[in-house]
């Protein structure tokens, strides 16, 4: 990470007001739609949205699902997801701090999961689907896999993560991101990440050369298979 935890707070604490307002890129409009479209949520579904920001996923989710918790380390931005959700009467929706390797979750926040989930192992909370949109990209590809197997210990049946990726060799000229506070990786690395904490990549998104949305389902364990 390029910036400590705090100085990623701060900053994004500091534009939250207007933070909805400057996401106006197509690339970025096209990721919340994929990662909505890919989470589909049943109404027993408990969601865990990380880097949940001003709470567009979560408050996109929330009315299919049965609880959504929101996870930010931004207290700025998530007074901003309270404030939007409290506007349009959304009451299904927990906004907290939490981090990619500390999400901050536990029964209390979850509440129940469906019964196609197996209870966690972290806090006794039970999680059906993870999302997160553009926010892991600004981890170094060691604290992604981190993450990653932290989201794995969960035990959602699917994590869909939309962010910045390179799909091929990014032009130094024309970034889509900060190279100051950004540290993307490649879909290749993300790819052995995901499978290497046990999912099965099920769909890849191109949005952009340097934008993406993968989709990964948790690999069924020997004993669920011979259930």
């Amino acid at each position: 990470m390029k910036k400590t935890i705090e100085e990623h707070a701060a900053r994004f604490s500091e534009v939250a007001p207007e933070y909805d307002e400057s996401q106006d890129s197509d690339e970025y409009r096209a990721c919340v739609s994929l990662v909505v479209h890919y989470a589909d949520p049943s109404p027993d579904d408990v969601v865990l949205d990380l880097g949940t920001g001003t709470g567009a996923i979560a408050l996109a989710l929330a009315p299919d699902a049965k609880h959504v918790v929101g996870r930010d380390i931004s207290e700025g931005m998530l007074e901003q997801a309270r404030t939007k959700a409290a506007e349009v009467g959304i009451e299904n929706v927990d906004f907290g701090e939490g981090r990619f390797r500390d999400p901050n979750v536990d029964a209390d926040d979850v509440h129940t999961g469906s019964s196609e989930t197996p209870q966690a192992d972290a806090r006794d909370a039970r999680v059906d689907i993870v999302v997160s949109n553009f926010a892991m990209h600004h981890l170094s590809d060691e604290e992604k896999r981190e993450a990653i197997q932290v989201v794995a210990d969960l035990e959602p049946r699917r994590f869909v993560l939309g962010d910045v990726m390179f799909f091929g060799e990014p032009d130094p000229d024309e970034p889509f991101y900060s190279p100051e506070v950004d540290d993307p990786s490649t879909v290749g690395f993300l790819a052995d990440a995901l499978t290497d904490a046990g999912f099965v990549l099920t769909a890849v998104e191109s949005v952009h050369e340097q934008v993406g949305v993968l989709v990964a389902e948790r690999a069924p364990s020997f004993d669920e298979d011979t259930e």
